[in-house]
């Protein structure tokens, strides 16, 4: 567990601090590889199944990422990340921190991964291995392919909506929220990218008070959910809050980057996807 949480720790930093593409790269697959004893510890069939499918999309997302940047670095001769100015190169590198993340269309991964794996490795996948990919779209924001954004976010927060109505398994049910919460990111990375990453230290506080909850009260279905009110009345309180403030309930933290995004996309002309967006995260 040690080598895991340090390689984590190692792998995240790197992307972060990361100028050049490989070592950013590299960054990505060191988390990548730390995350996947994580998911398949309890040897599960279930487990090993999210294992794979989580190895196989990052795997498929790194290599785009790679080929993206050598692309960029074909044409242009530099390997900075802050420098990506080709426009093919901008849309491969688009679509492959989509899938890192689990942007719609390309979310199918994320539920499936989620629900295989313990719920601290759940919180881990939601949070942690969200900010590589996210601090690279952080990095890349002004060469961003803003039309493939826009449309990614729209679709993810309605799907991260519809798909959670009918859900009785909670972690899918938070894989969804996730889903929701990066389309919220995702619309808003290419005109204030500080906003974004607000957003999702936000996000990463809330959904980690939620998991540690249910961590501690061993809930993995709302059937079960139902019945802490008479175990734990306080925490049961608390969680509730939580939820609502994670749904972005106007007096509680989770309305503020939501809010502050409305502001911008106005700012910005984008009022038609500003109420989209706002409507389906009502969902």
């Amino acid at each position: 567990k040690l080598i895991f949480t340090t390689s984590l720790l190692l792998g995240t930093t790197l992307t972060i601090s990361s100028n050049h593409w490989v070592t950013a790269w590299a960054g990505l697959e060191i988390n990548t590889l730390a995350i996947l004893p994580m998911i398949s510890k309890s040897h599960h069939p279930r487990a090993i199944e999210a294992a794979t499918k989580y190895f196989l999309t990052q795997a498929a997302a790194s290599a785009l990422v790679l080929f993206s940047s050598m692309t960029n670095a074909w044409h242009t001769g530099q390997w900075d990340i802050t420098q990506l100015t080709h426009p093919t190169s901008c849309l491969i590198l688009t679509s492959a921190i989509a899938i890192k993340l689990g942007l719609a269309p390309f979310h199918f991964w994320f539920p499936e991964v989620m629900q295989g794996s313990p719920l601290t490795t759940g919180l881990l996948l939601s949070t942690i291995m969200k900010l590589p990919p996210i601090s690279l779209l952080f990095m890349t924001s002004h060469s961003l392919n803003q039309t493939l954004l826009t449309c990614m976010a729209i679709i993810s927060t309605a799907l991260g909506g519809w798909m959670g109505l009918n859900q009785t398994q909670i972690r899918k049910i938070l894989a969804f929220s996730s889903i929701s919460h990066l389309g919220w990111m995702a619309i808003i990375i290419p005109y204030s990218p500080k906003l974004a990453l607000l957003n999702f230290y936000l996000y990463a506080l809330m959904t980690t008070a939620v998991f540690l909850t249910l961590n501690s009260i061993k809930t993995l279905k709302l059937s079960t959910l139902m019945t802490t009110w008479a175990k734990t009345p306080a925490l049961s309180a608390m969680l509730l809050l939580t939820l609502l403030s994670l749904a972005g309930l106007p007096p509680l933290t989770g309305f503020l980057p939501k809010w502050l995004i409305i502001q911008e996309l106005t700012k910005q002309d984008m009022i038609l996807a500003a109420t989209m967006i706002s409507l389906l995260s009502l969902l």
